[in-house]
């Protein structure tokens, strides 16, 4: 039960901390959309100014060089987020061999003091029901947590990813031209 409370309340804190790490940086990409000075406060910013620094490369290279710098941020958006996946997959996991482990109890009471004392036994079932309890109390709100960090995460990644195309798309039809 202490390993599912402990590995619970770290996935939980880092899950907030990243979650408003990610908002924090959807807001700035949002912002960084709307404005016409480029930023490198923000991953947006970052990618508009490779596209800036590159303006005399060819096609190919500019987008190799944008899709770098895409697949960089993205990977500092993604950052910590298996450690909570894993734990909300881990948490339920660990209350199935708690449960496990207050049956075999269980059994062993009965085997040595038999059936007719119902005190011998509640250890065992204790166990296995806290330990299942907090199992699934751990796992929902990580797993809801998670798929809320992984949307935000894959929100500011469409952004980039939409707005690096649309660089190469504008630099390919004016090489075009």
């Amino acid at each position: 039960g202490a390993v599912i409370i402990v590995l619970g309340t770290l996935a939980f804190v880092l899950g907030i901390v990243r979650w408003t790490a990610v908002t924090l940086t959807s807001r700035k990409v949002v912002a960084q959309q709307k404005s016409d000075r480029v930023d490198t406060g923000n991953p947006l910013g970052r990618v508009l100014s490779v596209f800036e620094a590159n303006q005399n490369a060819d096609t190919e290279t500019l987008e190799l060089k944008l899709d770098e710098v895409v697949l960089r941020e993205s990977s500092k958006l993604l950052r910590f987020q298996w450690l909570v996946k894993t734990v909300s997959v881990l948490a339920p996991l660990l209350g199935l061999l708690g449960t496990v482990t207050g049956m075999i109890q269980t059994f062993q009471a009965i085997t040595l003091f038999g059936a007719g004392d119902p005190k011998m036994m509640a250890g065992g079932i204790s166990e296995a029901l806290v330990t299942t309890m907090l199992g699934l109390m751990t796992a929902i709100p990580l797993v809801l947590l998670y798929d809320t960090l992984a949307n935000s995460s894959r929100r500011v990644m469409e952004i980039l990813d939409e707005q690096s195309a649309g660089l190469i798309a504008e630099r390919s039809e004016r090489d075009s031209a």
